[in-house]
C-alpha cells in the first residue's frame, strides 16, 4: 500500500480534474478549498511531478495530469465494481450487458420489453462495442460476443446461432430483381470495413468463387450498411437472426435464403469466479429461451 498515493488525495485530484477547477472540487466533496490545494500539493510530493499550474486566476491540470487521472478514474470504478459484485451490493437488480453495437441495437434491445415484462425489478444496462472495442475490458456483469476466443477466464452460455446471407430492401427488388445468384450482377453490393471478406464467403458458398464485375460502395461500420441498405442503395451481407425483425415487419428480405455461411454461436461469457445475481441468471434463462425460439429466415420476394 506504501507504493499507492493518499486516496483522499487522489479525491481530491479527480474532482479538482473532472470539475476544472480547485472551487468547484471543494464544492463538490464539501471541504474548503485549502483543504482540496493542500492534497493536491501532497499528491504532487508524493509522485515528484507538478499536475496543475496557474491559468489566469484557476489552477488547471497539465496534460501529464489529465492522463494519469484517466487511467485512476479507471483504476476507481474497478475497484468500486470489485466491490459491488463481492460486498452486499452483489444482490443489485441492475445488470450491465456488454454486447456488439448492432446485436446490441438489432436484437437484443428490441426484446427487451419482454424481459421486463417479465423481471420488471431489473434494470439492464446495455453497453455497445464496435468490431475494434471487442476486448473483453471495462466493467460490466457479463458480455455478449461471438465463438470461443474469449472463454479463457469466462464461463459461456451458448444461445443463439448466427449466419450470413444477402439482404435487401423489398422496394429495391421490385425494381431489379434477384431471382438467383445470375443478377447479381446487377446490384451494387454494399461492403462494411470492419466486417472484410464477407461477400466472397457468401459468393463462395453460392458457387461464385470468382471476382465479379459489380459497383460496391463500402462503409465504415456495419450499422452504417444497415442504413444504407434500408434505404435500398444496395445488396449487403447480413447477419441472421439478429436482424430477422426486419424481415418480419418487412424492412428487409432475404431473397436467396438457401445461400448462407457457415454457422457461428453467440455466447453469454461472466468473469470465472464473480457470483452469479439472482437478476443475472434471470437474464441467462431469458437469453437462453429467446435464442432458442428465434426462427431460421425462409423469407424472400413473393412472386410477380
Amino acid at each position: 500500500m506504501s507504493r499507492i498515493p493518499p486516496l483522499p488525495a487522489l479525491r481530491a485530484f479527480l474532482a479538482a480534474c473532472r470539475r476544472g477547477s480547485y472551487t468547484a472540487a471543494a464544492e463538490e466533496l464539501n471541504v474548503t478549498h485549502g483543504a482540496i490545494s493542500r492534497q493536491i500539493q501532497q499528491l504532487e510530493e508524493w509522485l515528484g511531478q507538478k499536475l496543475f499550474e496557474r491559468t489566469g486566476q484557476r489552477m488547471s491540470a497539465t496534460p501529464h495530469a489529465q492522463a494519469f487521472a484517466q487511467e485512476v478514474s479507471e483504476a476507481m470504478e474497478r475497484i468500486a465494481d470489485a466491490a459491488r459484485r463481492y460486498g452486499r451490493g452483489s444482490a443489485s437488480s441492475l445488470l450491465r450487458i456488454n454486447a456488439p453495437a448492432t446485436f446490441a441495437m438489432r436484437w437484443l434491445i428490441p426484446r427487451l420489453p419482454d424481459f421486463y415484462a417479465r423481471h420488471p425489478e431489473v434494470l439492464v444496462q446495455v453497453q455497445t462495442a464496435t468490431t475494434q472495442q471487442l476486448a473483453l475490458a471495462g466493467s460490466f456483469d457479463a458480455a455478449i460476443r461471438i465463438g470461443t476466443a474469449h472463454h479463457k477466464h469466462f464461463s459461456a452460455l451458448p444461445f443463439l446461432d448466427e449466419w450470413h446471407t444477402v439482404l435487401a430492401a423489398p422496394a429495391l427488388l421490385a425494381r431489379q430483381p434477384l431471382r438467383d445468384v445470375g443478377d447479381l450482377s446487377a446490384h451494387v453490393f454494399l461492403e462494411t470495413e470492419t466486417r472484410p471478406g464477407l461477400w466472397q464467403q457468401w459468393l463462395n458458398v453460392a458457387g461464385e468463387a470468382g471476382d465479379l464485375n459489380v459497383s460496391r460502395q463500402r462503409f465504415d461500420h456495419f450499422y452504417v450498411t444497415y442504413s444504407a441498405l434500408v434505404d435500398g442503395l444496395g445488396l449487403a451481407i447480413g447477419p441472421l437472426p439478429t436482424l430477422h425483425h426486419d424481415i418480419d415487419v418487412g424492412r428487409l428480405v432475404a431473397p436467396l435464403p438457401a445461400i448462407r455461411t457457415p454457422v457461428q454461436r453467440y455466447y453469454c461469457l461472466t468473469p470465472v469466479g464473480v457470483p452469479k445475481t439472482l437478476a443475472h441468471r434471470r437474464f441467462e434463462d431469458w437469453l437462453s429461451s429467446h435464442g432458442q425460439l428465434t426462427p431460421v429466415s425462409t423469407a424472400s420476394i413473393p412472386p410477380d
